[in-house]
């Protein structure tokens, strides 16, 4: 299988649903520490209207602070969320590398998430991809509520399908599903992404699964045993999307790097600052988050701390 690619969403989807915002001062130590674990894509932010989601409001500023090469890694891309035009403008202006943009499988989501259509956000996401790629910069289109719907419950595979196939012929190659209800299981999850994954040896599929009921972790081992290379996850389990019916946290990134390390899979990423950030969150929110490494430690320092004790 190929190289395991870690996408951490943590300071945008991870806040997004948090009422307390997370001054800019604090957001920059969270990053930077981020950026030291050594996962290989960091979402800054989303290039949202402010009044909607405050949290996001100084999206613009975090990537000109860290687009400067003194402040960043030079291997580590780092994404951004756009959702129209004027998003898009933004990014370009601020130093996005990869754009992150995505169309809902699901009528109901799309109209409370985007006031259009599924059919209307897919020809204007496409649109965006398009003047992306012309400035030089990596896509990834999401289908959301790839999995279920808070609202409408089951969402046919062949809705998911669709818009994929409109992806494929504006030759955007790099396709996530996000299980934005967190409907999905293990079993759905291998036929949905081995369906993609038969129609062009050259997808990169991502997938991006919240822990509404509890599968998140499951589902992530059954997408990277189907082909799935790119994980997106937030730090201590953060996360949620407003404008579905019931709510839960993405999968924890310190839980899914460490599950994955112990499989001998991306050893080289240090989980010691995802714990950390994760430390911070739950210090700065005063309450317990959902993550469970950043409360245990690691089986190797656990095994560490046993061996010296005998």
């Amino acid at each position: 299988m190929d190289k395991i690619l870690i996408h951490e969403v943590g300071m945008r989807d991870g806040l997004q649903m948090e009422h307390e915002s997370v001054p800019t001062e604090k957001k920059v130590i969270w990053i930077k520490k981020l950026l030291e674990s050594g996962v290989d894509i960091i979402q800054i932010g989303s290039f949202v209207h402010p009044k909607y989601v405050p949290q996001m409001a100084d999206t613009d500023e975090l990537f000109r602070y860290f687009k400067q090469p003194e402040n960043r890694p030079a291997n580590i891309i780092l994404s951004g969320l756009v959702l129209n035009e004027k998003g898009l403008e933004r990014g370009l202006a601020c130093g996005v590398d990869m754009f992150c943009m995505g169309v809902s499988a699901s009528e109901t989501h799309s109209q409370k998430n985007t006031r259009m259509s599924i059919d209307e956000a897919l020809a204007r996401i496409i649109e965006m991809a398009k003047m992306a790629q012309a400035e030089g910069k990596s896509i990834q289109a999401s289908v959301q509520s790839a999995f279920g719907c808070g609202f409408e419950g089951i969402v046919p595979a062949n809705n998911v399908l669709r818009i994929v196939d409109a992806y494929l012929e504006a030759g955007i190659k790099h396709i996530s599903l996000a299980d934005t209800a967190g409907h999905a299981n293990p079993i759905y999850v291998e036929n949905l992404f081995s369906a993609i994954l038969e129609k062009d040896d050259e997808i990169e599929c991502t997938c991006h699964f919240h822990n509404t009921f509890g599968m998140a972790m499951a589902n992530c081992f059954a997408a990277w045993r189907t082909g799935v290379v790119a994980f997106e996850a937030s730090f201590a389990g953060l996360g949620g999307c407003p404008y579905t019916a019931v709510a839960g946290g993405n999968v924890c990134s310190e839980d899914l790097v460490h599950m994955f390390q112990q499989m001998n899979q991306r050893k080289e990423i240090d989980i010691d600052p995802l714990i950390s950030v994760a430390k911070e969150a739950e210090l700065f929110f005063s309450r317990e988050m959902p993550g469970m490494v950043y409360k245990t430690g690691a089986i190797s320092d656990q095994l560490s701390s046993d061996t010296k004790a005998n």
